[in-house]
């Protein structure tokens, strides 16, 4: 049934949209290696506890570990680190224009790697998806305002974001194998994390300035560093990785992406600031082109 997979993978999008608007404030003040390795550590033991608790340890299939090495390297460690300095310099909003990305960069990706195809149909609702995408995140924000204000160069956050989306997109599709033998996707997230989490802490052993915090380390900060991991790494990854195995990779990448707009009526709660008309009209864009994809 195709509308369980497209539920998650709209659920994913709703989670990183949320998650993201909260992981800002927290990035900013401890740089992105040490709020990526305090939220991998943390997510890593609870999704790992999560999986015992629930048995998914011995249905792993190990003989895919290249491809779960491919995925920790690239999917988890490089591209996050790199969605979180886009993050710092360039704010959720320009994040998560170029994380929408994601979805055409992937369906080119799988044709290429995997053989997937993609119908005429399924193409033109993709289309008026990233149209309305661009067009939200285009006219969604304000220069004025705190999430929007860009530290450092525009150049230096549109290759970050790029990373960040060649990275993940690389991440989720070499798993992809696995998960069509069907390997539970929370199975997927604690073999990626754990992965990651003990790269991580041995890159930060080294006594480099660039691996330490740029401010001291209080309760509320951790937990507000964590929250948004359980958020992204837990429940919107593994809603994503189960749309790309019961789901088009292209499609799921794209319905995956809807991020950007969720992030408008956040950002507009968050802040107390409406998002324009041209905003609005690329937000109904975006529900069209998914309209598109689940009923033709």
């Amino acid at each position: 049934m195709l509308l369980l997979p497209i539920a998650a993978a709209l659920g994913a999008s709703t989670g990183w949209a949320t998650g993201i608007v909260l992981a800002q404030k927290p990035a900013r003040l401890l740089g992105a290696f040490e709020f990526t390795r305090i939220q991998l550590t943390a997510c890593a033991a609870l999704v790992s506890l999560l999986c015992a608790v629930l048995g998914l340890w011995s249905a792993i299939p190990w003989h895919h570990w290249p491809a779960f090495v491919l995925s920790t390297v690239f999917g988890i460690l490089a591209g996050n680190l790199s969605m979180i300095e886009c993050l710092r310099r360039g704010g959720p909003r320009r994040t998560e224009l170029l994380l929408s990305l994601k979805g055409p960069i992937v369906a080119v990706m799988a044709f290429f790697w995997l053989g997937e195809t993609i119908g005429a149909i399924d193409i033109l609702g993709g289309l008026v998806v990233l149209f309305g995408l661009l067009l939200a995140v285009q006219f969604g924000g304000n220069e004025l305002s705190e999430s929007d204000r860009l530290n450092g160069r525009l150049w230096t956050v549109l290759l970050l974001g790029l990373c960040a989306v060649l990275c993940q997109g690389l991440g989720f599709l070499a798993v992809k194998p696995a998960m069509a033998e069907g390997m539970n996707p929370l199975a997927v997230s604690a073999v990626r994390l754990l992965g990651a989490a003990f790269l991580i802490s041995v890159i930060g052993l080294w006594p480099a300035r660039i691996f330490r915090p740029r401010t001291r380390l209080t309760p509320s900060l951790v937990g507000r560093t964590i929250l948004p991991g359980i958020i992204g790494y837990i429940v919107s990854t593994s809603m994503l990785l189960f749309a790309f195995a019961n789901f088009h990779a292209g499609l799921a990448a794209i319905l995956g992406s809807l991020s950007p707009v969720l992030v408008l009526p956040i950002l507009w709660l968050k802040e107390g600031q409406a998002p324009r008309r041209e905003a609005v009209f690329g937000a109904l864009a975006v529900i069209g082109g998914t309209a598109i994809i689940v009923i033709f």
